[in-house]
């Protein structure tokens, strides 16, 4: 009786086992998706910064030209 019970309990620990080892490779398995979408947000993220900065850049240009126009009006006035 006492053998059963052993195995019992080593049945018991290799079932425990291995769901660990399953749970284990499915967090693993979850880890990398996740690592993938990471690095494609940070990568799309760099392609609106680039974006961002090339607006930014001709806004600037544009509010520099209405700047010229208004000293040109006010060079004409006096």
């Amino acid at each position: 009786m006492g053998e059963k019970m052993n195995f019992d309990v080593l049945d018991k620990l290799e079932s425990k086992v291995q769901t660990a080892v399953d749970t284990i490779t499915l967090l693993q398995m979850e880890l990398e998706e996740l690592k993938e979408e990471n690095n494609q947000l940070l990568a799309n993220n760099s392609e609106l910064k680039s974006q961002q900065d090339v607006w930014q850049d001709r806004l600037r240009s544009l509010l520099g030209r209405m700047d010229e126009v208004q000293e040109l009006e006010e060079l004409e006035e006096v």
